[in-house]
């Protein structure tokens, strides 16, 4: 990862709620007499930029409808979800459900969960190399209980294993906090909350160099085009399910069948967290005084493996706000029937 991407990563953690000028809404296919003609819409993006391609690819949709689109602003969720309740933001594309199902109090009767934008398909978990876990037979999160196998993941002499997990203020944060809680694996594991796409520079550094690697990720993700489960790494299984309190009616949902990349034979695989449902989150007078929108809102969709694609590129260096844009045009450009439909029927919405 070069170090301007590096500079861009850090500055989206420590924003709350600033302009950011990372993604814009450039496109040149406006309809100055669409539905949206004369309504400005305030979009907000997550400050993990695995996101910011579907961001970019609602925002053309919308100005294709004639909508003002303004310049997304970088939010932590519960700045986020608060600017909805307030209507300082219409709405963003990256609510996890249910690991953001602690922010629903802050919405209620102000916004809504709307549309299917990608359901089920976003799984999360712990995995370390597949080299280590072969050598060591480590097939669960609790095997680090050895102080002989934590030592292996010991970068900074602590005698505690280094895991890359989330930084504050992400939904996977509190998840993985009360794990290691409940696991009892605070004396063996240190849960390093830096700015996560830096930290996983290292862990590919690491990992490259023949080192043994540990971390947390989620899919779409870069991460696992960068080191392949299965291939390169294993997902760890958890010994039993356990969440926060606005999730713990989940637990039973934590297993996976036929999980591609698991350490061990388990089926199925108790991977400690409930598969998640990446949807739209928006304003509830924003939607409905924009039926336009609304309908855009609640019915675009963007295959995972497609996301996961144009994330990869982006470790790779295209993560300049021009490559976003022009990832979302060329994905458009690809499917280009299925959005014309979305804009004929947000059209036909508004009539």
């Amino acid at each position: 990862m070069n170090s301007k991407m590096r500079k861009l990563l850090l500055v989206g953690f420590t924003v709350v709620l600033s302009l950011s000028l990372l993604v814009t809404g450039c496109s040149d296919d406006s309809t100055d007499d669409g539905p949206g003609n004369g309504t400005t819409v305030n979009v907000a993006q997550p400050t993990w930029d695995t996101g910011w391609f579907q961001t970019e690819v609602f925002i053309q949709a919308l100005e294709k409808l004639g909508y003002d689109v303004k310049d997304p602003i970088t939010l932590d969720n519960p700045v986020f979800y608060n600017a909805i309740a307030t209507g300082d933001v219409d709405f963003w594309a990256d609510g996890w459900f249910p690991l953001h199902n602690q922010y629903l109090s802050i919405i209620e009767g102000k916004g809504e969960v709307v549309g299917e934008f990608a359901m089920g398909g976003a799984l999360q978990g712990y995995l370390i190399d597949k080299a280590t876990s072969e050598q060591y037979g480590i097939t669960s999160i609790e095997d680090f209980k050895d102080p002989e196998i934590a030592a292996l993941f010991d970068t900074d002499n602590d005698d505690k294993a280094n895991m890359v997990a989330c930084p504050p203020g992400w939904g996977c944060e509190a998840v993985i906090l009360h794990q290691m809680e409940a696991y009892g694996l605070n004396d063996y594991i240190n849960a390093t909350q830096a700015a996560y796409n830096t930290a996983m520079a290292d862990v590919v550094a690491r990992y490259n160099a023949g080192e043994p690697v540990f971390f947390y990720t989620w899919t779409p993700n870069w991460t696992v085009n960068e080191l392949v489960p299965g291939e390169d790494v294993v997902w760890l299984e958890v010994p039993f399910s356990t969440l926060p309190a606005d999730q713990s009616d989940l637990e039973d949902e934590t297993f996976v069948a036929n999980l591609v990349g698991k350490a061990g034979a388990a089926e199925p695989f108790n991977m400690g967290w409930p598969a998640n449902n990446i949807q739209v989150v928006a304003n509830s007078a924003f939607l409905n005084a924009n039926p336009a929108a609304a309908y855009i809102l609640k019915n675009l969709q963007i295959p995972l493996e497609d996301i996961f694609a144009q994330n990869y590129e982006m470790f790779q260096g295209e993560n300049r706000p021009e490559d976003i844009v022009q990832d979302a045009n060329e994905w458009i450009a690809a499917n280009q029937t299925l959005f014309d439909s979305w804009i004929q029927g947000a059209i036909d919405a508004a009539s």
